[in-house]
């Protein structure tokens, strides 16, 4: 006989199940169960992970949809024998998650009253109020009611077998056998015991009475369940099972339709759309290759029958526009001439050829790929239009799962293991994440740890057992569903933590395993700050400019020489050290440059030792050949260089004979297989496809050595293609409106790589002026300001940027503000301003325009006569306390303390000056130097960066009065100096210079920690991963 487990939890049983669902399936499907159950308490979030895990495996074992539900003194498992009872149990737990705040639920009588399809596996509590709860289940559901059974080896077995039987004869309900299963094995019980300590935030040892007392939570094997069970409560279990036939891929859903005008279909209005933007787009006429294009790609949306999902897209959109919200699509099918038509992207289809197949296939039927990037000070607006519109019961955003890592491991372990958190702070903040030649377990040794007590051991397999465990649910970062009919019909839905949103309890890989839809909406700091220098340029000069103007404009080449010298600060997608230090190498001169400059700064191509060949070959120093013109019309664009993910998926289609649905499935195994290793099945049939065709073993082995470093980090060129435009656009505003461009960066932060001070040191090197903090000319945010006598644009900073003060408190000395100005602190005071905020203006020293110091401010606001009414009209005296004088350097530092910014000298420029540091080389010095010549350095650590393709090595961003430096570390000079490599902020570094063309790195030898000359200066450097 087999056997079917009918209650079942897994992790997404948050901090109770032990297990995932994937090892949950597996291991019943290896113990010979003919079904299993995942049966999560009021959630489905885990049962996606189960289905695909038996679909990918070809498992025989068949799994049943079902969910742990309470109410009041009642508790059982509700079980799906079919789509009417899977969309019951989804409107059930959606009222009530959505009666709760997040991570709750209420049940109320009436949903339970109303579930008219599902199974109801009843559980006594083994106490005289289930003889209440049995009548008033039976009044309801006798006929889909049974008692499911636990036998646990616990003293009370006997007894509680006893109390079921009687319930069962007295009310005629079958008995059936369930192991109320948290585990997949008996191994995981500590894991289990620590998730119970963790969710009671109490010490394990503390808490006996909440443990489960042995190991027969898990799965139990079936010879040993016939001695524990009797027959007839098995084949029960077994009886349920068979009456269960809903799979979850028959799940299916409607787009919205109330888009489409009466009177026309679907495709006919999606036609009539796309006819009014190609006299938009194409005002001089459509060329005949893009409308043979259009064609195409129409045909394929109306064969695969997607107009609805273009058509919500292009709705969304039309509303940023007209609410002069900037927006950019990405995506395969974002980048089609269709998009491009129908406004969703500016990526003009002549200047880039994407492949439209990868993501819309008649032969995979998988949804497109469209991202939608929204300026991100924004997007709530277009979030809530979209709520608006269709409601909360028919659009939610997908979920993400919030998992735990190692940090939160350790401390949650700790904790519930009853380590003192002092230890695991201490642990944690010296832990070199970085360091990938020594693993965190022998780093926390060298700090102290003992990992031979049993605690230790603990510890350490607990750590290691719970990383990668969900600990919530949280929302997506913009994936919306959107259907005709109430999502909770599809899928659960729960609040979110913010106000006004709602969250399905699936995540963007769940969707893309049942082959749903979504829209998504995503967040882009670029697009408020492009839009905003739109803005001010208008604003000043008269000119309006945009996206898709910017686009059809030519290459200028005065912007690309720019680029070419690395000057990137602030660019989109190329300000990061590693792409500024390959600027100069590859030298982008065009767009597709662009395109190829994003993509190429990646892992995968960096991994699979592509960026070598590229470069070598774009300066004539290797010859680019192709072993056929099939390869080459793959590989011409590039150089014969796989760069893009779609030109890999190409490449095992044209040289190994892959079928469109075999190419994606090597793309779903490249996302993933360091984690499970599915693509090296692929290896066998690549190589020999290509050998078959005439290609040479050595070719195919390189070709196949690419795909692996690709992995899962290969970047489309469909993305890449909609980032250019975006890196163009921010270049080109960079190069032309230089105070308009900062001052745009400057009012969109927090986004990029660089801080506030950053982009106002590069500013002045662009030769900006910057303007001071005045509480007479600054408002809340950061202007754009006719420079004094002459022509150019200054940039007057913002009230903003002042510490602890908001934007009300801006707005306030805005409004009470004379034409003429303030002119003294009584004033303020008079208008209503409070001193708290008066106190934080004198800190930032926005009143330098008529105090002399802030130590003269500060006199004068404690001077409180002043403020009387008497004394209002009567000219303030001079100040009789002058005689103090504060240094320049104390000055800075209350400028970092307030502001985080300064436009005095800087303090590497001062620590000279005062002669605690010695005249070290300066950023502006270094390229002038001799390759492999010893150099020393000094400079505020502003940037710390180690790319999982670094093989250890750490880049660190120095920063002194000339500009940035770039440092290496290398792993064993970081390991044996870690003080200085972790915790400086102002660091020393001796070394060897290394120059290649216009590119120049220092080697780090030794480090020196400088940061005590800092004294309590604040400025903190940006770590990176």
């Amino acid at each position: 006989m087999s056997y079917a487990e009918l209650f079942c939890q897994s992790n997404f049983s948050f901090l109770t199940g032990a297990s995932r669902p994937e090892e949950l399936v597996k291991q019943a499907d290896f113990l010979g169960y003919s079904a299993i159950a995942i049966t999560d308490e009021c959630s489905l979030a885990g049962i996606v992970r189960a289905h695909a895990y038996i679909q990918e495996h070809k498992l025989k074992i068949k799994l049943i949809i079902g969910s742990l539900l309470k109410y009041q003194n009642i508790k059982f498992v509700a079980i799906c024998p079919n789509q009417l009872a899977y969309s019951e149990l989804c409107r059930v737990i959606s009222n009530a998650r959505r009666r709760s705040e997040k991570g709750a639920y209420q049940l109320s009588e009436w949903d339970i009253m109303s579930l008219k399809h599902v199974l109801l596996l009843w559980l006594p509590q083994g106490n005289i109020q289930d003889t209440q709860s049995v009548q008033w289940l039976c009044k309801y559901h006798h006929d889909r009611v049974w008692i499911a059974y636990q036998r646990k080896l616990a003293v009370e077995d006997d007894r509680y077998f006893a109390h079921c039987i009687k319930l069962a004869k007295a009310y005629h309900i079958p008995l059936c056998a369930v192991g109320g299963v948290l585990m997949h094995c008996p191994s995981r019980l500590a894991l289990q015991h620590t998730l119970t300590a963790i969710r009671l935030n109490r010490v394990i040892s503390d808490i006996p009475e909440f443990m489960i007392s042995n190991a027969e939570f898990a799965l139990r094997p079936i010879p040993k369940l016939k001695k524990l069970y009797a027959l007839s409560l098995l084949e029960e279990s077994e009886h349920i099972a068979r009456q269960c036939d809903f799979n979850l891929a028959n799940l299916a859903y409607q787009y919205p339709q109330e888009l489409v005008p009466q009177g026309l279909t679907p495709m006919a209005y999606l036609r009539s759309l796309v006819e009014k933007g190609k006299k938009t787009r194409f005002p001089d006429g459509v060329p005949p290759e893009i409308a043979a294009t259009i064609e195409k790609e129409l045909a394929l949306i109306e064969a695969l029958d997607y107009p609805f999902f273009f058509i919500t897209i292009h709705d969304i959109v039309m509303y940023a526009k007209q609410h002069d919200i900037l927006y950019q699509g990405r995506g395969s099918a974002a980048n089609s001439v269709v998009c491009y038509c129908l406004e969703i992207t500016a990526v003009d289809p002549r200047q880039v050829g994407v492949l439209f197949e990868r993501f819309i296939s008649k032969e995979r039927n998988e949804p497109p790929d469209i991202d939608v990037d929204f300026e991100h000070q924004r997007r709530e607006e277009v979030i809530q239009y979209i709520y608006n519109k269709y409601g909360r019961k028919r659009a939610a955003l997908a979920a993400t799962v919030i998992t735990y890592r190692l940090k939160s491991a350790m401390r949650d372990v700790g904790k519930a293991l009853g380590i003192e958190m002092a230890q695991i702070e201490y642990f944690i903040k010296h832990l070199n994440r970085r360091d990938k030649g020594l693993n965190w377990q022998a780093q926390l040794v060298e700090l102290g740890f003992e990992p031979s007590s049993l605690k230790g051991q603990h510890f350490i397999q607990l750590v290691n057992e719970i990383i990668g465990f969900p600990r919530h649910l949280s929302q997506h970062v913009g994936g919306f569903v959107i259907s005709q009919s109430p999502l909770h019909e599809l899928v659960p839905t729960e609040n979110a933590a913010m106000p006004e949103r709602t969250i399905i309890q699936w995540d963007k890989d769940d969707l893309e395993t049942l082959k749903l839809l979504k829209v998504d909406v995503l967040a882009l700091g670029m697009l408020s700050a492009i839009r905003k220098c739109f803005g001010y340029i208008a604003q000043h000069t008269d000119k309006s400019l945009d996206l898709a103007q910017l686009t059809r404009m030519q290459d200028d080449p005065l912007v690309y020489k720019m680029l070419q010298k690395g000057d990137s600060i602030g660019v989109f997608q190329v300000e990061s050290r590693a792409q500024t230090s390959m600027l100069p190498r590859l030298k982008p001169a065009c767009y597709y440059d662009l395109v190829i400059q994003i993509a190429i700064v990646r892992p995968g191509p960096i991994q699979g030792d592509m960026v070598h060949p590229f470069l070598k070959r774009r300066e004539g120093e290797e010859q680019v050949s192709y072993p056929s013109e099939a390869v080459k019309s793959v590989l011409e664009r590039t150089m014969g260089v796989p760069i893009f993910q779609e030109q890999v998926i190409k490449l095992a289609m044209v040289a190994a004979g892959f079928t469109g649905g075999e190419a994606d499935s090597l793309r779903r195994a490249m996302a993933s297989w360091k984690k499970t290793g599915e693509l090296m099945q692929f290896k066998e049939k690549l190589i020999r496809g290509m050998l078959e065709r005439g290609y040479e073993a050595q070719f195919a082995e390189r070709i196949f050595e690419q795909i692996c470093g690709f992995g899962e980090y290969g970047f489309p060129e469909s993305h890449s293609a909609s980032f250019a435009v975006l890196a163009y656009a921010s270049a080109w505003l960079k190069y032309y409106y230089p105070a308009m461009f900062y001052t745009a960066l400057l009012n969109s932060l927090p986004m990029g790589f660089y801080s506030a001070s950053q982009l106002l040191q590069d500013a002045a090197r662009h030769n900006v002026t910057i303007l001071p903090i005045c509480i007479n000319h600054s408002d809340y945010h950061h202007l754009v300001v006719k420079a004094d006598n002459t022509n150019t644009f200054a940039i007057r900073l913002g009230l903003r940027l002042i510490k602890g003060l908001s934007e009300t408190e801006a707005q306030h000395i805005t409004q009470q503000r004379p034409d003429s100005g303030f002119y003294r602190i009584a004033q303020l005071q008079q208008v209503g301003i409070a001193k708290s905020t008066i106190e934080k203006l004198i800190s930032a020293d926005a009143l330098h325009r008529f105090v002399d110091s802030r130590y003269a401010a500060r006199w004068s606001l404690a001077d409180q006569s002043r403020a009387l009414p008497l004394f209002v009209e009567l000219e303030e005296s001079a100040p009789q306390y002058n005689h103090f004088q504060t240094s320049e350097f104390e000055e800075l530092r209350e400028d970092y303390n307030t502001t985080k910014v300064s436009l005095r000298t800087h303090p590497v420029k001062q620590l000279e000056q005062a002669k605690l540091i010695s005249r070290t080389v300066k950023a502006n010095e270094l390229l002038y130097r001799t390759h492999k010549s010893l150099v020393t350095v000094v400079g505020l650590v502003t940037g710390k960066q180690s790319p999982g393709t670094a093989k250890g090595v750490t880049f660190f961003t120095l920063e002194d009065e000339t500009g940035n430096m770039n440092v290496i570390v290398w792993s064993g000079t970081a390991r044996a100096q870690k003080q200085a490599y972790m915790g400086a902020q102002l660091l020393e570094v001796k070394g060897i210079l290394e120059k290649e063309g216009e590119v120049v790195h220092v080697i780090a030898g030794k480090l020196i920690d400088r940061t005590e000359l800092l004294e309590a200066m604040t400025i903190k450097a940006r770590a990176f991963r």
